[in-house]
């Protein structure tokens, strides 16, 4: 299989028609390698437009969604980032070519090995990956000029508003199916926060978030 002409018909014919125009962005898209982060049996498909499955029931977002969130979060080089749900790290390579340091929370231990064995083929040495829970966020590094949220959540959780810096961003997909959003959240002082709707869509339900699932009635 030709993987860069892969690559080119992913960004040209599902990214780009998504909005996805910053060309620092774009660029990020052709040196960080997709097939990389993916099982031997799904390389040949990591540029399909869709949710790949990964080794512990979880899912690698779609391409487009990927990029158009990081996008939406305008990482300079000397912010740090937080990630919630690191995966299979491909992601988490992303912001750590854009960002500073990264610093990825990932609940499933077997993950958080295999997303630090792709992270090190990668080169990529600003990431650290953290076995946690998500929902705590990662407040012994806080604060965070950047939180990438990796699947859906009912609620936005008031710890990961708490650790973004003054000036910080949030991108996180939030909702029931069969509607969700995904919201770009910005802190502008202490107390307020700045909420923008960015696009309509639906995404698996991050992990090791049922303590703030609300109560569901039930005949």
């Amino acid at each position: 299989m030709d993987f860069e002409n892969a690559r080119f018909n992913m960004v040209e014919q599902q990214i780009r028609p998504w909005d996805v125009l910053d060309p620092k962005v774009l660029d990020l898209l052709f040196h960080v390698k997709r097939e990389d982060f993916v099982s031997d049996d799904q390389r040949l498909i990591a540029f399909v437009d869709t949710e790949l499955p990964l080794p512990n029931g979880t899912f690698m977002l779609q391409p487009k969604v990927e990029a158009r969130l990081l996008q939406e979060l305008a990482i300079k080089p000397e912010d740090r980032a937080l990630e919630i749900g690191a995966g299979s790290g491909y992601v988490t390579a992303l912001l750590g070519t854009l960002a500073r340091e990264v610093h990825a929370v990932e609940c499933d231990g077997s993950m958080k090995a295999l997303a630090e064995k792709h992270l090190k083929k990668s080169g990529i040495g600003n990431a650290t990956v953290h076995e946690g829970n998500g929902l705590a966020g990662l407040p012994a590094k806080a604060p965070f000029d950047v939180i990438f949220v990796g699947g859906s959540l009912p609620v936005i959780p008031e710890t990961l508003r708490q650790q973004l810096a003054i000036g910080g961003r949030m991108v996180v997909v939030v909702g029931d199916l069969p509607v969700m959003r995904a919201l770009l959240i910005r802190r502008d002082s202490e107390t307020a926060f700045a909420e923008t709707v960015l696009f309509d869509t639906c995404i698996p339900r991050l992990a090791g978030f049922e303590a703030i699932e609300p109560q569901r009635f039930q005949f």
